[in-house]
């Protein structure tokens, strides 16, 4: 019993924690505090990986419309409302297969609904499109932390901290990854 109450604790503790660090709609070029459709009108700094997304048949990039799924669906993730930003981010990637950076929302968004399942599937998804990007190791790695797989979820950080060592998230989830391995080792 007691076990049990330390780890629902431990779990508690952790969800706090986390509760910021899957990033959604932040540039993929260097994380920085642009949001998404800014993000890709800004060119790739040196070294950085370049942003990814698929423009419209008119031209613009998924993201650029206030009213299209993908922007709505930023909102409402913003907005902590993981269901109704599943919902769009999920007719974002029905309506625009190849745009990788709705995969990853869609990605963020099921693993907040801990459907994890579907995550990887999204994660795998974003990866076919644009490879192994910064941000999806970043939040590939928050959520191993979201199920508790800390061996898995440090893997992919420090893939993400070897491609980009002052890229700030990845840093803040390692942070917090072995904050919370010491936690769970003074519970036990």
């Amino acid at each position: 019993m007691r076990q049990v109450f330390s780890r629902l604790v431990l779990a508690a503790c952790m969800g706090l924690l986390l509760a910021g660090c899957n990033t959604v709609g932040d540039t993929f070029a260097d994380a920085g505090a642009k949001s998404g459709a800014d993000a890709f009108a800004a060119a790739p700094q040196e070294g950085a990986e370049a942003p990814f997304g698929e423009p419209t048949p008119q031209g613009k990039l998924l993201g650029d419309n206030p009213a299209d799924d993908l922007s709505i669906g930023k909102a409402y993730f913003r907005a902590a409302n993981y269901g109704m930003a599943e919902k769009h981010f999920r007719r974002a990637v029905e309506q625009h297969p190849n745009d990788a950076e709705a995969w990853l929302d869609l990605a963020a968004s099921y693993d907040h609904l801990k459907r994890f399942d579907l995550a990887d599937r999204a994660y795998a998804q974003a990866i076919a499109l644009a490879g192994p990007k910064i941000q999806i190791l970043n939040n590939q790695g928050y959520s191993y932390m979201l199920r508790g797989d800390n061996a898995r979820a440090f893997k992919k950080l420090e893939e993400a901290r070897r491609r980009d060592p002052g890229n700030t998230f990845v840093l803040s989830n390692l942070s917090l990854l072995q904050q919370s391995s010491r936690r769970a080792k003074a519970i036990e």
